[in-house]
């Protein structure tokens, strides 16, 4: 049943001040499993490759910030890219992930990336495409961010970005209507849910979900008393998680409880790491 649509209040409808920026946040492994104790070579040279690609990319002109979290439980990598504009990203891929492309798919390989902007263009699309990384591109529908895009503290903060797909009785007209129903009720209800975005994944029926938390407490509270428990019936109802990436101090009790929740979660503590002075939009600005 499509939801009657209601108009966005204020604090949702604000336009964005992402301008031109890009942010990728992917996942990777390796070719091979280690065993129970040790991991594989591969995983080892994954991880060095990737320690390279982040020298090279901290140097990248245009890339604003980057990361290589390295997941917890799990022999992965997550990583994180912001670039100030498709020139930056297009110039990236054709350069430093170009020299480092046939080193690191010969021990690793992509599992999807979450690309997220106000719009995202095909020659950014076919750029992904062209080093067979499997991406869902987002393009910014509403959302809010408090305290005028300040970074909250990386040392407690949690940055979640999730993708959450239609299922065959679902609509994207009802999934977006109870996403705008989280950021609408968590704007006062979650006062430390600081970022809550929306974006419209092009060529799906399909949401890419990005939120900021304060500290672990505040995504423990979004869980288990908040929007997330107030909402989380109807949105199964038409729609499934793919992908949950958390990146910070995510506790060990947050990490229980969103298997009770059946969430898709990769954890990750924050690795290698650079964000240009004064920070960036998507973010937070220093």
């Amino acid at each position: 049943m499509i939801q009657s649509k209601e108009a966005l209040p204020d604090f949702l409808a604000q336009p964005t001040k992402l301008g031109q920026e890009i942010s990728i946040t992917g996942k990777w492994l390796p070719l091979k499993k280690g065993g129970l104790f040790r991991k594989s070579a591969e995983s080892k040279k994954m991880l060095q490759e990737w320690e390279d690609i982040h020298s090279g990319a901290k140097q990248h002109n245009g890339m604003l910030a980057t990361e290589i979290n390295h997941a917890i439980g799990q022999d992965a990598v997550l990583v994180h890219h912001v670039f100030k504009n498709p020139e930056s990203l297009l110039a990236y891929f054709s350069t430093t992930a170009e020299q480092h492309a046939s080193a690191l798919m010969a021990v690793a390989k992509p599992e999807v990336h979450l690309i997220r902007g106000l719009n995202i263009s095909d020659e950014v699309r076919d750029a992904l495409a062209s080093k067979n990384v499997k991406g869902s591109f987002g393009e910014h529908l509403f959302g809010y961010v408090k305290n005028d895009y300040q970074r909250p503290d990386p040392k407690k903060a949690i940055q979640v970005t999730a993708k959450w797909t239609c299922k065959e009785e679902g609509s994207i007209e009802d999934l977006i209507y109870w996403w705008q129903r989280v950021g609408t009720d968590a704007y006062d209800m979650e006062k430390g849910l600081v970022r809550f975005e929306v974006y419209r994944v092009i060529g799906e029926n399909a949401l890419i979900i990005h939120e900021t938390f304060d500290t672990s407490d505040e995504l423990q509270f979004h869980l288990s008393k908040g929007t997330a428990a107030k909402y989380k019936n109807d949105i199964d109802g038409i729609a499934f998680p793919e992908n949950y990436f958390f990146r910070g101090p995510v506790s060990w009790m947050i990490r229980t409880y969103s298997k009770f929740l059946h969430l898709p979660a990769t954890y990750s503590s924050q690795g290698s790491n650079f964000t240009q002075d004064g920070g960036n939009m998507s973010d937070g600005k220093f």
